[in-house]
């Protein structure tokens, strides 16, 4: 068995970058991200709705892959989510 330091691994990263940047990677991403936003928009705290209506998927592009965030441009979002924690609240279910 070789000692710590003995091993060498070289990945190709075009490999990797072809698959992460993939369109089934994409799509699984972004239904993550719809999953979110629905629950985020489902259990919104409703005052004017302005908060609940401008939550959103924003495509966010990487070195090596794509991503999708779910993120809020109410200009109490910030506020809203202190309190509420509406959005970390939503990841957590949609990923069960």
């Amino acid at each position: 068995m070789p000692r710590a330091g003995q091993t060498y691994i070289d990945f190709d990263d075009r490999f990797f970058d072809a698959i992460m940047k993939s369109e089934g990677v994409k799509q699984l991403t972004r239904q993550s991200a719809e999953r979110t936003l629905a629950q985020a928009v489902a259990n919104a705290p409703v005052d004017t709705g302005e908060y609940r209506d401008r939550l959103g998927i924003e495509e966010v592009e990487h070195a090596h892959r794509t991503t999708y965030m779910v993120v809020g441009h109410d200009a109490k979002t910030m506020l809203i989510e202190s309190r509420t924690q509406n959005l970390a609240r939503a990841f957590r279910k949609a990923r069960t």
